[in-house]
């Protein structure tokens, strides 16, 4: 790398990390989790390791998502896991590089500026943010520059993203903390109160990923899982069919639904003409579950299609835009309400 630095962009994201350097592409994608031993405050094991460790440390450690819901609910935790991936990724150079942080629509100031530090602290020279739809779209391989409108639905861990987009910019959006972590809230729920045993996150989410669905598959498919009867306390093992994930995910995907449609309200009438022809482009790991397309589908009566390497697409789009860097007019990434943070 010798004296330069590169450029990195980063979707820091409720469920994983993944950090773009310009030239290479992606080169690192991990869970957003860290462990750390409570008694002398060190850091143990960041990403996939410290993930596989989540509800099933000793007293001593704690393991712990510093994200939550899109944003950052440990600040500490969210700079020191920022830290050990960029030192992952980057070998020893002069110049800090610059970082171009993706943030979902909805945040607040308060919490922006928290992300700008956490990248700074992390030993970025300026950070810069990038709004996660407008990401997504470019990742996606919308030309987001024209006078055209698209829709992109952005479903990650943390929070859904729903926004239409043109002329580089968002025209109209939502953001709700419905997202991937509630489908495995659902999943736990659901099978407390049906089967009146308890499982924990980590086996909620291998059923999401492996039958969860929001629309009847054409064969019913079957998983077994084992988790704590709460009658006597032991450990039990039954099926779970995935007619039943649609019954246990009947609430959240409506939410989902329901904020999509409000956003197709709220957009000037010619953008919702291109929207029905060009069709509802859905990004992020949630908009994986089984259906969900066909569901957005069969409710608004617009084509609705999955992107290619869904989960990457922010990240790529990140990438994508850390070539505009030097234009952004005193750093503003999104062209509505940024201002750069300088310091």
């Amino acid at each position: 790398m010798g004296f330069f630095s590169k450029d990195i962009g980063i979707d820091l994201g409720t469920a994983s990390v993944l950090v773009y350097i310009k030239g290479k592409g992606v080169v690192l994608r991990e869970p957003s989790v860290v462990a750390m031993d409570k008694n002398t405050g060190k850091l143990l094991k960041v990403g996939t390791e410290a993930q596989a460790m989540l509800g099933r440390t000793p007293g001593n450690i704690v393991a712990m998502r510093p994200l939550r819901e899109g944003v950052i609910s440990d600040y500490d935790m969210t700079e020191r896991m920022l830290k050990e991936f960029m030192k992952k990724v980057t070998s020893f150079s002069l110049f800090k590089p610059r970082l171009l942080i993706c943030v979902p629509s909805g945040i607040t100031e308060v919490e922006e500026r928290a992300v700008v530090d956490a990248g700074i602290q992390a030993g970025a020279r300026r950070a810069y943010l990038i709004e996660e739809p407008v990401a997504a779209a470019i990742g996606a391989g919308i030309d987001i520059t024209k006078p055209d409108g698209h829709m992109v639905v952005d479903i990650g861990g943390g929070t859904a993203d729903i926004a239409v987009i043109s002329l580089g910019g968002v025209v109209e959006s939502a953001s709700i903390k419905v997202a991937g972590d509630k489908f495995d809230e659902a999943v736990v729920k659901y099978i407390r109160r049906k089967h009146n045993v308890l499982i924990g996150d980590r086996t909620a989410e291998e059923l999401k990923i492996s039958i969860g669905c929001v629309f009847p598959r054409p064969e019913e498919v079957a998983m077994e899982i084992k988790g704590r009867c709460l009658m006597t306390g032991l450990p039990r093992v039954f099926n779970v069919t995935s007619g039943e994930m649609i019954e246990a995910f009947e609430e959240t995907s409506n939410s989902i639904l329901e904020a999509i449609h409000g956003v197709l309200e709220r957009t000037p009438p010619e953008l919702v003409a291109d929207i029905s022809s060009n069709g509802i482009i859905m990004t992020g790991g949630g908009s994986l579950v089984w259906g969900f397309d066909k569901l957005i589908e069969s409710h608004t009566g617009i084509e609705t299609y999955v992107a290619d390497d869904a989960i990457s697409c922010v990240a790529f789009g990140t990438g994508k835009s850390l070539d505009s860097l030097d234009q952004m007019q005193d750093g503003t990434m999104n062209l509505s309400r940024r201002k750069q943070m300088n310091y």
